[in-house]
């Protein structure tokens, strides 16, 4: 059995880009996260929930928490300037990284380039195509090793949606016949897995926004010259596909000055009218 540990990176909303004063966060969204053979879940979290305390005791301390129950979210620790100027943050991603590879275990992730310059997004459906699609992309890795698989991921406020999106995934059309179960929801702060889960795709999320975006994000290059090569010697079915291009309406001498004014407004000039009520 293999236990998928996930959680999401970049953001879902829309992106203009990097100067815009709301929809400025990144240019993609996913999910990513470890995929670890059940043998190895246990040890693994051990392994995670040491080097999170050696990195981190001050900070646990000061929370006056047990380092089982805190957890640092990885958006706050991977910044644009953390791994250069605390060397620390960046070798224990390094160890964690190792040790997924030493228990026999990989990385996974999926996402999409969102479209830009449009607030006409559709977040939910968004998410429930890159469940899906990561759901059907783990299946086609544990067919290969013939080894059924478990979904597990943080409490999330779209919890309908992805379990609706992961039945029918399992059960519909063309089923996912590895997974074993719907997914699993947990308490991020008092599961180390899932918590290395996000840490990993804080990374992952960090290097795609540079990729897609690298005018906008040049200050986070040290990512991909410090994560690329490690994370992608453990990779397995992951890839952030480029958005596909709306093709815009034709334009002629028969729209007309009102068909311009349409097109401008982002309507079509060749729509049918409303019907008579």
């Amino acid at each position: 059995m293999i236990f998928a540990y996930l959680d999401e990176f970049g953001h879902i909303g829309p992106w203009y880009g990097a100067d815009h004063p709301k929809h400025n966060t990144s240019p993609v969204f996913g999910v990513a996260g470890i995929l670890l053979p059940e043998q190895a879940v246990r040890g693994f979290s051990g392994h995670f929930l040491n080097r999170k305390t050696d990195l981190l005791d001050f900070e646990i301390r000061r929370a006056d928490k047990q380092p089982y129950e805190w957890e640092k979210k990885g958006a706050n620790l991977f910044t644009a300037r953390s791994i250069l100027k605390y060397p620390n943050i960046r070798s224990t991603a390094f160890r964690i990284i190792n040790h997924v590879e030493a228990c026999g275990g990989r990385i996974f992730y999926y996402g999409r380039e969102k479209w830009s310059q449009t607030e006409d997004v559709n977040p939910n459906g968004l998410y429930k195509t890159i469940f899906a699609n990561s759901i059907r992309r783990i299946d086609r890795f544990c067919n290969r090793i013939n080894q059924n698989f478990v979904v597990v991921i943080d409490q999330h406020a779209a919890r309908p949606i992805l379990l609706r999106s992961a039945t029918q995934t399992m059960f519909g059309n063309a089923p996912a016949m590895r997974l074993a179960s719907p997914p699993f929801e947990v308490e991020s702060h008092l599961n180390q897995n899932i918590q290395a889960a996000d840490w990993i795709a804080a990374i992952v999320g960090r290097i795609w926004s540079f990729r897609f975006a690298p005018q906008d994000f040049a200050h986070l290059q040290p990512y991909e010259t410090y994560f690329w090569s490690r994370l992608h010697r453990l990779t397995v079915q992951s890839t952030v596909e480029r958005a596909t291009r709306r093709k815009p309406p034709e334009r002629g001498p028969q729209v007309g000055t009102l068909g311009e004014a349409l097109i401008a407004a982002g309507l079509s000039p060749n729509a049918a009218p409303p019907k008579p009520r």
